[in-house]
């Protein structure tokens, strides 16, 4: 079972999600939260697989809420709910450590597909958002040059497969284009997030840009 957390500051909401969610055979409800302060407190109490949190909530947004969740070391993922896919908190929830994002228009089973997603330690971020974050990386320039010095732990074909990860590749894709099987592809992605100390895909997309190993562009 995929037990989920919901944070989101409107009633409604979180009652049509736990409805929809709670009705499926291997996802479980198994808290609300009504802003982000109280998603931190929930969320360290019952350590759900998932959480998905609203970016615009009263007392602490999505983002902080998010920060301190993941800086404390749990092992939550944390699928971002937003109003727009162009949202400004997009490049910052990533940095912050979220696996992904969903549009609030999303069907009932998108969400139940992007929970299952984000918990199976897979990144999801649509390609208009992906992007959006590769003309932020380009903005910005590289900006974990010290850390980059763990990408040498890193075989010639680990650092091959975490190029095609920054290019938002599937396992499938990446399998296809370097002819190899993909549970052979999966295993990679296993030991290049071990090795880089990253929580899922979605952290080693911005951790390649951010080191330079992937440049905007090249």
């Amino acid at each position: 079972m995929i037990r989920v957390l919901i944070a989101d500051d409107q009633g409604m909401v979180r009652t049509g999600f736990t409805v929809f969610l709670s009705a499926q055979p291997d996802i479980e409800v198994v808290g609300e939260a009504a802003d982000g302060r109280e998603a931190v407190e929930r969320a360290a109490e019952l350590a759900p697989d998932v959480v998905l949190m609203d970016v615009r909530m009263p007392v602490m947004d999505g983002l902080e809420a998010t920060r301190r969740l993941l800086s404390s070391g749990a092992r939550s993922k944390v699928l971002i709910l937003t109003t727009f896919d162009l949202d400004d908190y997009v490049y910052e929830a990533l940095r912050a450590g979220a696996s992904g994002f969903l549009l609030k228009d999303a069907s009932a089973t998108q969400l139940a597909e992007a929970v299952r997603v984000v918990a199976a330690g897979e990144a999801l971020i649509a390609p208009a958002v992906t992007k959006r974050l590769i003309r932020e990386f380009a903005r910005l320039g590289p900006s974990r040059a010290p850390e980059a010095g763990r990408l040498a732990g890193l075989t010639e074909r680990e650092t091959e497969v975490l190029t095609l990860v920054a290019q938002a590749m599937s396992n499938q894709e990446i399998a296809g284009k370097l002819v190899l099987a993909e549970q052979t592809v999966k295993t990679h992605v296993g030991r290049v997030l071990m090795k880089l100390g990253l929580r899922d895909r979605a952290q080693a997309i911005v951790y390649a840009y951010e080191t330079g190993l992937v440049r905007p562009g090249g």
